[in-house]
């Protein structure tokens, strides 16, 4: 997981079959995948305050959590609809949804949807839409995304730019740009640290694909908890984001909240 060297390179240096690594590699990633609700879990209530303050103290924002966005992990063309897997950057992919802490350890993850699919169509197919409640924000908190999610009342976004942002709105804008970054450098530290997925994954089986990037999910948070960060792996992850995305009103009250609390949040910004 940790080199982008094919099977066929690992299965010579360590002396074994190409199909014995593949196998070797299958277990450990059944195991690793088998202990995700150890590694990879929402914060408790005590954590999502620890969090809060250390990014309202480092960047200024009130009452975030953590941030999410999405990467997308390089794929061989797969047999069966290959073109659905093309993504906005023209390659081949599986998208993976994330949030992260200010520690940079991943508390969702969501692995699985074609290169094709939008971002909040990823959001919304994800099982993050049922979390968006009192119960898992406390203290009427919130995390960060950029402007290919839609405001909800436990999810900022910037406001978009028309050409005509007010100085207070561009204020807002900036300060969330920079707290959200947490997630950019997670991604950077993930890929990093973990190269099988930073390049083309010399894997074809797209069904397997998303427990083996949750499994490398897992080892990334391992390494946090252990302590275990290197400045020098970060990559440097470039992730244009389309703004043009139709967003529905389903749920227009959660919405509303959503554009009065970021209204409340912008004017505490200018002001301090």
């Amino acid at each position: 997981m940790a080199t982008p060297n094919s099977f066929r390179c690992v299965s010579d240096r360590f002396g074994v079959g190409k199909a014995t690594a593949w196998r070797s590699i299958r277990r450990v990633t059944n195991a690793l995948y088998s202990l995700r609700h150890t590694f990879i879990k929402w914060p408790s209530t005590e954590e999502a305050r620890v969090t809060m303050s250390k990014i309202r103290t480092k960047y200024g924002f009130p009452k975030v959590v953590g941030a999410i966005d999405g990467t997308h992990i390089q794929i061989s063309a797969p047999k069966e609809k290959p073109d659905a897997y093309i993504n906005r950057k023209g390659f081949h992919s599986l998208q993976l949804q994330a949030i992260c802490d200010q520690d940079l350890k991943l508390f969702h993850v969501y692995c699985g949807e074609v290169g094709s699919v939008h971002d909040m169509r990823v959001f919304r197919l994800s099982n993050i839409t049922d979390m968006l409640n009192d119960d898992n924000f406390p203290d009427n908190s919130h995390i960060l995304g950029d402007a290919a999610y839609e405001i909800h009342k436990h999810v900022m976004v910037p406001f978009r730019d028309n050409g005509h942002l007010t100085e207070e709105q561009i204020n807002f804008n900036t300060i969330l740009s920079s707290s959200r970054m947490i997630i950019e450098r997670c991604f950077g530290l993930l890929k990093g640290r973990l190269r099988s997925i930073l390049d083309k994954l010399p894997m074809t089986r797209t069904d397997l694909i998303p427990k083996y990037v949750i499994a490398c999910c897992i080892l990334h948070n391992i390494c946090i908890d252990r302590n275990d960060i290197f400045e020098n792996i970060f990559i440097l992850i470039n992730n244009e984001r389309r703004e043009n995305y139709l967003h529905n009103n389903r749920n227009n009250d959660s919405k509303s909240e959503g554009i009065a609390k970021r209204n409340a949040i912008m004017h505490l910004l200018s002001h301090q």
